[in-house]
């Protein structure tokens, strides 16, 4: 039987069920500034053993045990269900999706009562006891490996990222690209082409130097894909 906190975490949609995330937190692109938590049963290194996406660039390399990011932090999904929404979704490693290791992410978006969004997220900060940002300003914007399979022939998704100009929970900087079924393709993201969304990001340029926390989103649109991530990380041109 669950104990009172599983209970809980059933009832507000957060586990339990035959599509709910394997690691479901947050709210949105998660909470503002602060560590997502343990998931999962891999064993996390000592802080040391890492380094940190602001030196080496690398967000994910997919070299750890799921959840756990090459760069110390973890990997959550999240679904609209925190806010009333009825999407759904799960989120695993698998060593061999079309020839690559990924983080797939297989999820049903629904727009019924408000909602409408579906995503991976992870905190960038190595030791967000320290500083809960990272300064990426010395790159040029997002790059990662994708994969999408559904139903059209071509999909939109989101990158959202969080700065600290990002206090509100549905507050972020927001990229659309589109990908192409069945294939892998690399894509990339200028600083330039994120948005502001929501109070504070609205109000302020997208600025890099603070980041706490990127999520790849699918959003907006009643669908089921599957998106697949091989890697992640800042580039340089």
């Amino acid at each position: 039987k669950d104990n009172k906190a599983m209970a809980f975490l059933r009832k507000i949609g957060k586990v339990g069920g035959d599509t709910d995330f394997t690691n479901a937190i947050g709210v949105d692109e998660g909470t503002v500034g602060k560590a997502a938590g343990k998931h999962g049963r891999a064993v996390k290194k000592a802080l040391g053993a890492y380094q940190s996406c602001e030196k080496s660039g690398v967000i994910d390399d997919l070299t750890e045990q799921f959840p756990i990011t090459c760069s110390g932090t973890q990997w959550a999904g999240v679904t609209d269900r925190v806010m009333g929404g009825q999407s759904s979704g799960t989120l695993s490693r698998e060593e061999d999706y079309h020839g690559r290791a990924a983080n797939v992410l297989r999820a049903h978006v629904s727009l019924d009562n408000g909602g409408g969004f579906v995503q991976m997220a992870t905190d960038l900060a190595l030791d967000p006891a320290v500083t809960p940002t990272v300064d990426a300003s010395s790159f040029d914007g997002i790059e990662a490996e994708l994969f999408y399979d559904g139903n059209s022939d071509k999909e939109d998704f989101n990158v959202h990222l969080k700065n600290a100009a990002c206090m509100r929970q549905f507050s972020s900087y927001r990229s659309t690209f589109s990908l192409d079924r069945g294939e892998w393709t690399k894509v990339r993201i200028p600083w330039s082409d994120f948005e502001g969304h929501g109070w504070g990001a609205v109000e302020n340029n997208f600025d890099p130097s603070t980041l706490r926390r990127l999520g790849v989103v699918s959003i907006g649109k009643e669908v089921d894909v599957t998106l697949a991530l091989s890697s992640i990380g800042f580039y340089k041109d």
